[in-house]
């Protein structure tokens, strides 16, 4: 099994910058993707970035790309999201995910492992 622990959320006027970390523990060398979605009120979860561990290849949603970087500490088992130019749009419930198989297709229907998620609210 694996464990996701989010953390970083807060409150940010737009414009400003958060950086979400997520501890995994357990199983981790079964993982071969990582990501973080995020969920707004009455709306579907989505995808944001997301990461091949292996290799650190990333890609991104159109929403938040040039915005929004993934990257990942292997030695601390740690994913991270470091959010720039932030947006009220972009507020909603940050989730860490991770799944044990390919990144290609980024549907939160695909990842097995979930964290408890951390919100992040930008206003205007």
């Amino acid at each position: 099994q694996v464990q996701l622990v989010e953390s970083g959320g807060g409150s940010v006027q737009a414009g400003g910058s958060l950086r979400l970390s997520c501890v995994a523990s357990g199983y981790t060398y079964s993982l071969d993707c990582m990501g973080w979605f995020r969920q707004a009120p009455g709306k579907e979860r989505e995808g944001g970035a997301r990461i091949y561990t292996s290799s650190g290849s990333t890609r991104y949603a159109d929403s938040v790309k040039g915005r929004f970087t993934i990257s990942q500490d292997k030695a601390k088992n740690t994913l991270y999201l470091q959010m720039n130019s932030l947006k009220p749009e972009d507020t909603a419930m940050y989730y860490c995910a991770a799944r044990a198989g390919s990144c290609f297709v980024f549907s939160a229907a695909m990842f097995g492992y979930w964290g408890q998620g951390t919100q992040v609210t930008v206003s205007s």
